[in-house]
């Protein structure tokens, strides 16, 4: 029999949709207390929150006649009709929140507006009223909630421990006090003050509070405006990238959200320049139209829509990419910081809960030049090649290379170095470099980083094409690393990451200019392939081409490689090609942008000089030319750094020339 449910229990299931845990109450009286304009809010929690919650604000309080009606089941001050959700600013707009919280836990409530001699105190058990009555207190508004789920054991089971859900709680104010720098937020767990915040708008205060000098003092600040999209905040020098994705903080029209296209673009703008498997520092706040923007798609409002995310997912990659492309970027590595790395990791895991997992979009699939040749939807296709960014400076641009062969000792096959060239002034890296906004943190302002403690970055100008002359080449450390003497700087350059990054850019740059060079093989090669990868063979036919393999059907089960990529030629070129098939046939025949970056990395590797080999000076010197050509010259294609330094003090520490 079908039958109408009752209220108490719509309220109880309806309650489950946004209340899931104690952050999720913390999250939605806190966004309530910042819609009622309030400038200061204190948070406390026992036991993690599910015995005890206090939120209390100086917002505008709610009228005595307003109190009960707060309560009921989709009742808000936000907005009035269907068409007000397309312009909502408010945090929270749907009016379940107070209706939810009163249905599975013990809620007190006392607030007062500035017009009111008094203020009223009421209370709501599991959906029951219970009192209310007039009190005195000061203007704003405190709810108090006690017993999260008392009357819903099954849900309250699934909750985890105190120290794991306080931790939640404690991620949430952080990304909540980040995302308005203008509101003093104050938090205490378990009668200890966790965070306490200024209010005085600025972000970096918050940033050093939360995570440290170690943080803060390794940040580069963005703020850009494109048409109706605008973008500010810090990201952080690659050196501070982490094993998981809960250092990327990014708000949307000052909401904390969850956005794939987000996501991704923050995560392409940083390839190369971190280690793969690690995710970048950013805290940043975007800005767009509310009319474009959809936040009522998820029930706690976690989830955003965009029907413009091209342009978005260009704009942030762009402005990101462009800022690290304008920053000397070689890790200083004088200072011992494997005690730091090791504290810091501690501290993240004891500060931080495991993050909440969620689904990243499927990698958007490579441009239309490529999807061409390959046969791949373009519906979503993003360009292969990097974004150039809007560079003001016309001397950013790379200059064409010519690439002669020469044989270094112990290589039987020729390894293509980038020759030595006099560069004019439309051939050198931009030194229009972005200035550091200084630390806001007093100690950070006045102190330099301690020494000894952590690997950081420094700007010394080594790039750039005015020190190029003053580079003092001083010889080759294990048949692997160069030293390069520079302004009191000791700095080391690994052979084999910066050839490797030299081949990977020239490879990219071949490709999207349709130049890659073929080599004949002679005699040819006989590949064996099954009926999957043969078909494989002739769907990308046009790719492989392209790559500079040149090949044909030699009889049902086997095929003919002819010719490979001048680059990779003698250093087992057919490896790669097997992997190239290897790889489409994991991804169901679908080239996506990660696998091709990866193989023209891996080619660049395999043609790459590598480290045990010996190199003549005048090959080092070549190399480091090629190498301060490129726009990124500081990671490899796989993150590793190309350069490291040690300063002049570092050296005379060790050998107590002077004291630390």
């Amino acid at each position: 029999m079908i039958q109408v449910l009752d209220q108490l229990t719509i309220d109880k299931i309806a309650a489950g949709e946004v209340v899931e845990r104690p952050s999720s109450v913390v999250k939605e009286l806190v966004e309530n207390a910042i819609d009622s304009g309030a400038t200061a809010i204190t948070i406390e929690i026992k036991d993690g929150g599910i015995s005890f919650i206090r939120i209390t604000d100086n917002g505008c309080g709610i009228p005595s006649n307003e109190v009960q009606t707060a309560f009921l089941r989709h009742a808000t001050s936000k907005i009035k009709k269907i068409e007000d959700l397309l312009t909502a600013s408010s945090l929270g707009f749907r009016g379940e929140a107070l209706s939810s919280i009163a249905a599975v836990s013990q809620v007190e409530l006392i607030t007062k507006t500035s017009d009111s001699l008094t203020g009223v105190r009421y209370e709501i058990h599991g959906g029951k009223e219970i009192t209310k009555e007039e009190i005195g207190c000061p203007e704003g508004t405190t709810f108090i909630i006690r017993n999260l789920f008392y009357n819903t054991p099954a849900r309250r089971k699934f909750l985890k421990t105190s120290a794991t859900e306080g931790g939640y709680v404690n991620e949430l104010v952080e990304q909540i006090a980040m995302s308005r720098p203008d509101i003093s937020f104050k938090f205490v767990n378990g009668g200890q003050n966790k965070l306490n915040t200024s209010g005085n708008g600025n972000v970096k205060d918050i940033i050093y509070q939360i995570y440290g000098r170690d943080i803060s003092a390794n940040l580069l600040p963005i703020d850009v405006q494109r048409d109706d999209m605008k973008l500010t905040g810090f990201i952080g020098k690659p050196y501070i990238s982490r094993g998981n994705r809960s250092f990327e903080h990014y708000f949307v029209n000052g909401r904390y959200i969850k956005s794939p296209i987000i996501t991704r673009a923050i995560e392409e703008a940083y390839k190369t320049f971190v280690m793969v498997h690690k995710f970048p520092f950013t805290v940043l706040n975007l800005t767009v139209d509310s009319k474009l923007l959809d936040v009522n798609v998820h029930p706690r409002k976690m989830e955003m829509r965009y029907s413009r995310g091209d342009e978005l997912y260009k704009f942030i990659f762009e402005e990101i990419r462009f800022v690290l492309l304008q920053k000397e970027l070689i890790p200083d590595v004088g200072k011992d910081n494997a005690k730091q790395e090791q504290k810091q990791r501690q501290q993240e895991l004891q500060r931080k809960p495991a993050p909440e997992p969620f689904e990243i979009n499927r990698k958007a699939q490579i441009q239309a030049k490529l999807a061409k040749s390959t046969a791949i939807d373009t519906n979503v296709a993003t360009p292969i090649q990097e974004y150039k960014p809007k560079i003001e400076n016309p001397k950013a641009e790379s200059p064409k290379i010519e690439t002669p062969i020469i044989e270094p000792k112990q290589v039987k096959e020729p390894v293509a170095f980038v020759p030595k060239q006099k560069t004019d002034d439309n051939n050198i890296m931009s030194t229009n470099v972005l200035t550091d906004t200084p630390s806001v943190a007093e100690d950070v302002q006045k102190e330099e980083t301690p020494k000894g403690e952590q690997m950081t970055f420094v700007s010394a100008g080594f790039m750039t094409e005015e020190a190029r002359p003053k580079h003092r080449l001083i010889g080759q450390l294990f048949k692997t690393y160069w030293l390069i003497e520079y302004e009191k700087k000791l700095f080391i350059m690994d052979q084999h990451a910066a050839h490797e990054k030299v081949m990977y850019e020239k490879l990219m740059k071949q490709y999207e200019n349709r130049e890659i060079v073929s080599q004949q093989i002679a005699p040819p090669l006989v590949i064996s392939v099954n009926p999957r990868q043969v078909e494989v063979l002739r769907e990308h036919q046009t790719f492989f081409e392209d790559m500079g393999f040149q090949m044909e059907s030699f009889s049902g089960k086997e095929y003919m490689l002819r010719g490979v990529p001048l680059e990779t030629y003698g250093l087992m070129a057919q490896d790669i090609f097997i992997d190239f098939i290897d790889s489409l046939m994991e991804e169901g025949n679908r080239l996506n942008m990660d696998m091709f970056i990866y193989k023209i990395a891996t080619m660049a590797c395999k043609a790459a000089v590598k480290g045990n080999m010996e190199l003549s000076y005048a090959e080092a010197d070549a190399l480091i030319d090629a190498l301060l050509a490129l726009e990124n010259p500081y990671n490899c294609p796989h993150g590793r750094p190309t350069i490291i330094s040690m300063t002049e003090t570092e050296i005379e520490k060790k050998f107590k020339r002077i004291q630390n």
